[in-house]
């Protein structure tokens, strides 16, 4: 479905298109959501697919796609982290996120980053696997500190034949596939041969490993899940609004939580949502074999939905019974305090956008709020920044960065007039969103600036604050501009509103700061040396042959760079000074 504009604002599957459509234009829609996307709607487009689970993979694609407006979106910038082992001759673990690659073994996926750390760290101390990276174990010439520790067996300098440290590769992949009794068995016999043999060092090695895993055994192990690897997806609602709760068990480990807050819905769970939630959730990577849920799923489509992903077998459960409908119940208890968090979160949201109205005098209908900074090093690689808050909390797919050309370096008035001209000009021209209130990090100057800017590009409907560095810079001391001659100077540090516009403002430095070291560091790299005054070709190539390259230069020392050739005290000082 498109509006006026042709931009897509719904995308839909459906077995009977003739009779999904028509139920849109009931006159009882008893959706508010649904009737304003209605009457919004200007053209409806179609396309024909084989069976009902292709449509579902390929409105999930085009959802990831256009983002829709009232699509209902579970949404996770971020891939999932896996524990990676490499097919190297001597594997290495590592944390890995993002595409994979044909010879590495994959774990996983772990719901954040601490739980792939963790396991790791358990991984080196009982098995002792490498985690340097290649350029570092192909040129190492004693042991590391890893070794002295023993956290790993040094196969860099060959205190460990390739067969043996196979062996503990291959107790390591048993181990996170779940099979830890085998592992477990294999390591006992280890120490009874080592301990026969005299060898009571070596026999003392597999004792304490065996320990290790007992006790994470003991900690994580879930014994209700023959399979080993499972989800456990639980839903809440409060307030109108929605959370997914999914526990992870892998390798028959509980490995932790993730929560989902989905986007244009209604407020109700239904039984739509939970078949939206599982498509778009598998549609990236592959289910365990066990699903739990607690409202049954349409088994026919999902199953069809898995078998042309090709995912293999995968059971989804729901009437449950023991232990399963515990790990449920958890779930389901982890998605409520998510979202009694959620809504603690938005309501304290609501008091401060509430004291910033009537800290500044502004109207109810003041919401959307954007704030513009600047930030060079002494006038080098200046960016500006655009962060947006709205709908009580701040918009990150809405910020923008702007390179600042050909502007005095340091002219901060001049890099904010250019900021400010780009974004106007656009509002003006595209009618595009424009903010209710605009906050400008600086003094009178950056103010009037912008009064100016705002002015000429006839806006009058935005409200204009500045925010001005307090004494001696210190937070809480800042001064409010929000008029030509009215500045409020004293306003109270505790104050809600003022706690608002000082979480926006140092948002939007962040975000300046970020943009301009991006900058700075791509230029430095992409920098010649030849840039320098008096550095020619052939300094050039005497610089480079001494120091192995443009980043030994970089690195070196004003002292170093006079023993290059044709290089004086004064011109080394320049070089230095041009990287510096």
């Amino acid at each position: 479905m498109l509006n006026k504009a042709e931009d897509i604002i719904y995308i839909g599957k459906a077995k009977d298109l003739k009779k999904r459509v028509l139920s849109y234009f009931n006159k009882t829609q008893p959706s508010p959501r649904t009737r304003l996307m209605v009457g919004s709607i200007a053209s409806i487009e179609f396309t024909v697919t084989n069976t009902e689970a292709e449509a579902l993979i390929l409105e999930n694609n085009m959802i990831r796609s256009f983002m829709p407006r009232y699509n209902v979106i579970f949404r996770d910038d971020k891939s999932y982290p896996y524990l990676a082992i490499t097919g190297d001759k001597f594997p290495r673990i590592r944390f890995h996120r993002g595409l994979q690659k044909i010879d590495t073994k994959y774990f996983g996926p772990f719901p954040n980053s601490n739980a792939v750390r963790q396991s790791i760290q358990l991984l080196q101390k009982v098995f002792m696997l490498r985690t340097c990276e290649n350029s570092v174990f192909n040129n190492r010439s004693r042991p590391c500190l890893e070794h002295q520790i023993k956290r790993c067996t040094a196969p860099c300098v060959g205190l460990i034949e390739e067969d043996e440290y196979g062996a503990d590769v291959n107790q390591a992949n048993l181990f996170l596939d779940g099979k830890d009794s085998e592992v477990i068995g294999n390591l006992t016999k280890k120490m009874n041969e080592q301990s026969e043999a005299f060898n009571f060092e070596r026999a003392a090695i597999f004792r304490d490993r065996i320990q290790s895993l007992r006790q994470v055994r003991l900690k994580q192990f879930v014994s209700d899940f023959s399979e080993n690897d499972a989800d456990i997806i639980a839903f809440a609602e409060a307030s109108g609004k929605i959370c997914a709760n999914v526990v992870m068990i892998r390798g028959g480990r509980h490995l932790g939580d993730k929560t989902f807050f989905p986007k244009n819905h209604d407020g109700h769970i239904e039984e739509s949502i939970i078949d939206t939630f599982i498509t778009q959730y598998y549609d990236l990577h592959k289910p365990p074999p066990v699903i739990v849920t607690e409202n049954k799923v349409s088994n026919e489509l999902v199953k069809e939905f898995f078998a042309i992903k090709q995912y293999g077998k995968v059971r989804l459960l729901s009437r449950l019974t023991g232990d399963k409908k515990n790990w449920l119940l958890m779930a389901k208890k982890n998605a409520q305090i998510s979202l009694e968090q959620k809504n603690n979160e938005q309501a304290s949201q609501v008091e401060r956008l509430l004291a910033l109205r009537a800290l500044l005098g502004l109207p109810d209908h003041v919401n959307r709020i954007e704030c513009y900074d600047i930030s060079h090093t002494m006038g080098e690689s200046t960016v500006g920044s655009c962060v947006v808050y709205d709908k009580y909390e701040m918009q990150n797919k809405d910020y923008r960065k702007y390179n600042i050309k050909n502007i005095t370096p340091g002219d901060d008035y001049g890099a904010m007039k250019q900021v400010l001209e780009r974004r106007f000009k656009r509002m003006a021209e595209e009618d595009a969103i424009k903010p209710d209130l605009v906050l400008i990090d600086g003094g009178k100057g950056q103010f009037g600036v912008a009064k100016k800017i705002m002015e000429d590009n006839g806006i009058t409907d935005i409200y204009l604050v500045g925010v001005s560095k307090g004494a001696d810079r210190k937070a809480g001391k800042e001064k409010l501009i929000i008029g030509e001659d009215k500045v409020l100077d004293t306003v109270n540090p505790e104050d809600l509103g003022f706690h608002l516009i000082q979480h926006i403002r140092d948002e939007s430095h962040r975000f300046a700061i970020t943009g301009h070291r991006a900058k700075r560091a791509k230029n430095r790299m992409s920098s010649s040396i030849e840039e320098v005054e008096g550095v020619g070709a052939k300094k050039r190539k005497s610089l480079l042959v001494y120091f192995g390259g443009l980043e030994g230069v970089k690195n070196a020392p004003v002292e170093e760079l006079m023993l290059v050739e044709g290089i004086n005290a004064r011109l080394a000082e320049k070089i230095f000074s041009y990287f510096h």
